[in-house]
């Protein structure tokens, strides 16, 4: 038997879904910094070199994972009588909500150096279906690219926050004795009355500002062409 069919005959009877499936419920247990492909092949119940068949190196199994979340996300373009607005709002909930789910999972997707062809293209469908509902192609790219990066931020910081080695707030306490004016104070009274600014409220009013700022980006562009 020639080397070739040896190694064809111990090749591992899996493919890439099963593995960065695992990948993934493996990162909820034990993170970014734990998820090796020694670990991932013990989870997978094969040898680390079996893994190679599928992704030779650990980046392209992370740039697989960061497609699975995006794409997870749900990706397409508006359904009927949808405007763009709410779409978009959809969109970003959508995707917030699929990298809420893993940890470290911000991380994975602004960290990717590759995503999938599917994943290209179905972006590009929804490019095109902004253009279609008036946006030009630069403002549609910009208007996704700046909510994407906010929606990427705002996980970071919460998924962050999560995490036993961060910081504690300052009490607030520490905040009346640091702040003069007392209670009075704007910041004492934004906590006191908004709560976190990384709570649900927040997320929202930052999504919001940004959609109706994208709205006014376009009004403008289109009085400029007219």
């Amino acid at each position: 038997m020639s080397q070739k069919a040896r190694s064809e005959e111990h090749r591992p009877s899996l493919d890439r879904a099963t593995v960065v499936q695992t990948a993934l419920e493996l990162l909820k247990k034990v993170g970014l910094d734990g998820l090796s492909t020694r670990r991932l092949a013990d989870e997978l119940g094969v040898k680390s070199p079996a893994l190679y068949w599928h992704f030779h190196n650990k980046q392209e199994l992370l740039d697989a994972m960061a497609d699975a979340l995006i794409r997870g996300a749900g990706m397409g373009p508006p359904r009927f009588g949808e405007t763009w607005q709410q779409w978009l709002v959809r969109r970003v909930c959508a995707y917030r909500t699929s990298l809420l789910v893993y940890p470290d999972s911000a991380r994975i997707v602004t960290e990717a150096r590759q995503l999938s062809p599917a994943a290209i293209r179905a972006f590009n469908e929804e490019l095109g279906a902004m253009v279609a509902l008036g946006f030009d192609p630069v403002g549609a790219l910009r208007t996704i690219t700046a909510l994407t990066n906010y929606v990427n931020g705002f996980i970071l910081q919460e998924q962050s926050a999560r995490q036993p080695t961060t910081p504690e707030p300052v009490a607030h306490d520490a905040l009346v004795e640091i702040l003069s004016e007392g209670q009075t104070t704007p910041l004492l009274v934004a906590l006191a009355e908004g709560g976190s600014p990384y709570n649900e409220a927040s997320f929202e009013y930052g999504l919001q500002a940004l959609i109706e700022g994208c709205a006014s980006a376009i009004n403008r562009r289109a009085l400029k062409r007219t």
